[in-house]
């Protein structure tokens, strides 16, 4: 919105450098250019001032596939005015001489006339792609032929509109198909996440088994050691009687030879 300050009759202008402003004065052309700074009177003065920024426009349509399925579009398109002057002849871009607002609506009339034309281009795209094919690759087709279509849009040049940038960001079902679309894929899921449960599962059992396996194996050698111990101790034991019953013999003999030879020395 341009900056006017009132002083005696007189109005300033001022206007950012993102701003073209044309001045007529009593039909003729006074000033015309970005950023100007100029006094005018307001009883002969017809102003126009008309941004030549960098505008983004999001917009959000619906369209049909080709297998009669609804989907939503989520697309931006970024454009400016490229000639000021064109566009000020084309659209309402008139303001108040008092307030510097603009009388019309000018930036509505062009985002009226973007987006029927971006929806126009992507519903011929949409209405040929089967569901399944237009959220796979729906995106880069559609941002293609909006690109295209607004590139060749003769309106567009004739209101001294340019197009800088189309950006698609989202193709989607509706919500109950796209639940729907999800179920396999959740289903495929929880399948694998079963499947690694159950696999973790037998991994644990088996180590589970082989852990009982050694304590098995570890009980049953230490019985066979124990059962070694026991034989070893009776044969030490058998030895040690042995050993005693021979000496306790020995003991005897000598003590009934040498009662015999008492007797005889007797």
């Amino acid at each position: 919105m341009a900056d006017i300050t009132k002083r005696f009759g007189w109005r300033h202008l001022r206007t950012a450098p993102t701003s073209h402003v044309r001045h007529h004065r009593s039909g003729r052309l006074a000033h015309d250019g970005s950023g100007l700074s100029f006094w005018f009177r307001p009883l002969t003065a017809a102003l126009s001032e008309v941004p030549v920024d960098d505008r983004e426009l999001a917009m959000t349509f619906h369209a049909r596939t080709a297998d009669f399925q609804d989907v939503a579009v989520q697309a931006t398109v970024t454009y400016r005015i490229a000639d000021p002057a064109v566009a000020a002849e084309r659209l309402d871009f008139s303001v108040d001489p008092d307030t510097g607002v603009w009388r019309g609506a000018p930036l509505e009339q062009l985002a009226t006339l973007l987006t029927e034309s971006a929806q126009q281009h992507a519903l011929e795209v949409l209405a040929r792609t089967p569901l399944a094919a237009a959220l796979a690759d729906g995106v880069p087709a559609v941002r293609e032929r909006v690109t295209q279509g607004l590139g060749e849009e003769p309106r567009l040049p004739a209101t001294g509109i340019e197009i800088v940038a189309v950006r698609v960001m989202a193709v989607r079902p509706e919500p109950e198909v796209e639940r729907a679309l999800r179920t396999p894929a959740r289903e495929l899921i929880q399948q694998e996440a079963d499947r690694a449960t159950y696999e973790r599962r037998a991994v644990a059992v088996e180590r589970e088994r082989a852990i009982a396996e050694n304590e098995l194996a570890s009980q049953i050698e230490l019985a066979r050691r124990e059962e070694q111990l026991v034989e070893q101790r009776g044969a030490n034991s058998r030895r040690e009687a042995e050993e005693k019953a021979a000496a306790d013999a020995v003991r005897v003999g000598a003590e009934a030879d040498r009662a015999v030879r008492l007797a005889r020395a007797e």
